[in-house]
C-alpha cells in the first residue's frame, strides 16, 4: 500500500460530543484542528494525536446498541512513562498513554482482537502491504503502517461481522495516493467490499473494506495531502 501519510487515524462516533472533546483535549491533551461537516447530522471533530488523525464523529440519530468491534484500545507513546496507564473516555472507549518504545510505538498503536491472527496476518501483509512488525507474547502479532503499530491478538469475544455504526471504536483510515487501485488491489487479495469508492466534494475520495472478522477500514484519497482527487485507470 502506498501511504500518502506514514500513519493511521482513527475514529468513533458519539451521541454525546461534549464530554467527549472535554476527554481528549483535556485529559488526553490532543489539540483540535477542526470540525468538518460530513452530512445532516453528522460532523467530524478533527485533532491531531501524534501526526495521526482521532475523528470524533458527532452524531444526532441515537446510536444503534452494536457489539464492540474488534478494535479494543488505542495506545499513544509518551516519555517519562515507566509503566501504562489505562484510562477510558465517556464513550468507554479504552486508551492508554504508554512508554515510548513499548511494542515498538513511537507515536501511536492500536490493539486489535481477532478470530484467527493467521488470516489477519494474511490480510494485513497481502490486501494491505504492510510489513510485520517485533514479535509479541501472547500470541499477538504487530504490523507496520509507516509508524503506527497494529498489535494484532487472539480474542474469544473477537467479532465474525463487526457493524460500523455503534459505540466504541470503529474503524481507522489509511491515507493513500489512489484510492481506486488500493481499493481494487485489496479486493482481489480476500478483503470485502463495505463501501465502493466516492468523492466527497473537493475534500477526498474515499472507499471502506473490511477485514476477515468485519472490522471496518477507510481508503482516503485526501485532496490536502494528494493534490488530486482523480480516479486511478490503471
Amino acid at each position: 500500500m502506498n501511504l500518502a501519510k506514514p500513519r493511521i487515524d482513527i475514529g468513533f462516533a458519539t451521541n454525546h460530543a461534549p464530554a467527549a472533546l472535554a476527554f481528549w483535549q483535556n485529559e488526553i491533551g490532543l489539540r483540535f484542528d477542526h470540525t468538518q461537516p460530513i452530512r445532516r447530522g453528522y460532523k467530524q471533530h478533527r485533532h491531531d494525536l501524534c501526526g495521526s488523525i482521532l475523528k470524533i464523529n458527532q452524531v444526532y440519530e441515537p446510536l444503534p446498541d452494536n457489539p464492540p468491534s474488534g478494535y479494543l484500545e488505542l495506545l499513544i507513546a509518551r516519555d517519562g512513562l515507566t509503566a501504562p496507564q489505562p484510562m477510558a473516555d465517556p464513550e468507554g472507549n479504552r486508551v492508554s498513554l504508554v512508554p515510548r518504545g513499548m511494542y515498538g510505538i513511537e507515536r501511536i498503536g492500536i490493539r486489535l482482537g481477532v478470530r484467527d491472527v493467521a488470516a489477519h496476518r494474511r490480510f494485513y501483509t497481502e490486501a494491505l502491504g504492510l510489513p510485520l512488525g517485533e514479535a509479541n507474547a501472547n500470541g499477538a502479532e504487530t504490523f507496520l503502517a509507516g509508524d503506527t503499530v497494529l498489535i494484532v491478538e487472539p480474542a474469544a469475544d473477537a467479532p465474525h461481522d463487526a457493524a460500523f455504526e455503534g459505540k466504541g471504536w470503529r474503524y481507522i483510515t489509511f491515507q493513500v495516493f489512489e484510492v481506486d487501485r488500493e481499493h481494487a488491489h485489496v479486493l482481489s487479495h480476500g478483503g470485502r467490499e463495505a463501501r465502493a469508492p466516492v468523492t466527497l466534494g473537493t475534500t477526498a475520495r474515499i472507499s471502506m473494506v473490511r477485514d476477515p472478522d468485519g472490522n471496518w477500514i477507510e481508503l482516503s484519497q485526501r485532496a490536502s495531502l494528494t493534490g488530486s482527487l482523480e480516479p486511478s485507470h490503471g
